[in-house]
């Protein structure tokens, strides 16, 4: 089973780890790792994939699972085994495990810089026009500057094709003129020749949500190098594939 951690300066008592899709036991088309139950795959196999996760990274607890709905909703975390229902949860108590499961959508995993906070958060553009970074900083109240934030394996501008209603959701919530243009530079227009009328645009989800954060004050920003649609091999990827698992994205501290 392959994992692998952030590359950021967090505290040396925070664990943040990303799941791949190799290894566990999954058939297609969710092979092999998917750690979701909400994909159609065997309640068996993806069961077996956490256990073999938990043992692989010396998990402190049951992850709190979400009940993901492409929302604003942050929920504080939990170890007795329930779902709740958000896209997104923090904890300041130690050994609560914060988790969410992605394939396209940005996994973002937040921690303090005194170790004493952590947070993951599942943001699609969804989620991430309507605020949920707002939402979750809220939630946190602690200071801007005492946050690191890294984004973990996503779909790349490349790959990311949406409609002009998509564009126009986002400027439209946007009053300020300069981050107005900020977000209006993460959208490239889509040429296929040059008579093309298609109107649809490539988004750049990493670069939209540093734009929410640093909107904020939060400027200690990592990752954002990876793609979930090009990079087969080790991530799922539902724009690519459809029917597929899930990976996930876990964070607590000792």
């Amino acid at each position: 089973m392959e994992v692998f951690k952030p590359n950021w300066p967090a505290p040396k008592n925070v664990f943040a780890f990303f799941t791949t899709r190799t290894g566990g036991v999954s058939s297609d088309p969710w092979s092999a790792n998917n750690l979701s139950f909400n994909v159609g795959d065997k309640l068996e196999s993806v069961q077996t994939n956490w256990e073999l996760l938990s043992k692989k990274i010396s998990l402190p607890s049951l992850p709190q699972l979400l009940e993901q709905i492409h929302g604003v909703d942050i929920v504080k975390a939990e170890c007795n085994g329930s779902k709740k229902i958000g896209d997104g949860s923090y904890s300041d108590r130690a050994g609560i495990v914060c988790a969410i499961t992605t394939a396209d959508c940005l996994p973002v995993l937040i921690c303090n810089t005194q170790g004493s906070l952590v947070a993951s958060v599942h943001v699609g553009w969804r989620g991430l026009s309507a605020g949920i970074i707002s939402n979750l900083i809220k939630n946190l109240k602690v200071p801007a500057k005492d946050l690191i934030v890294y984004l973990g394996p996503a779909i790349s501008q490349k790959n990311f094709e949406v409609g002009p209603e998509v564009r126009e959701i986002f400027l439209r919530k946007c009053i300020n003129i300069g981050i107005r243009k900020k977000i209006n530079s993460c959208f490239l227009k889509i040429y296929k020749n040059k008579i093309d009328r298609n109107n649809k645009w490539k988004a750049d989800l990493y670069n939209l949500a540093k734009i929410y954060f640093n909107e904020h004050g939060i400027f200690d920003i990592y990752g954002g190098d990876l793609c979930t649609y090009k990079d087969s091999e080790r991530f799922y990827s539902y724009r690519r594939d459809g029917i597929t698992g899930r990976m996930a994205s876990l964070i607590w501290f000792s």
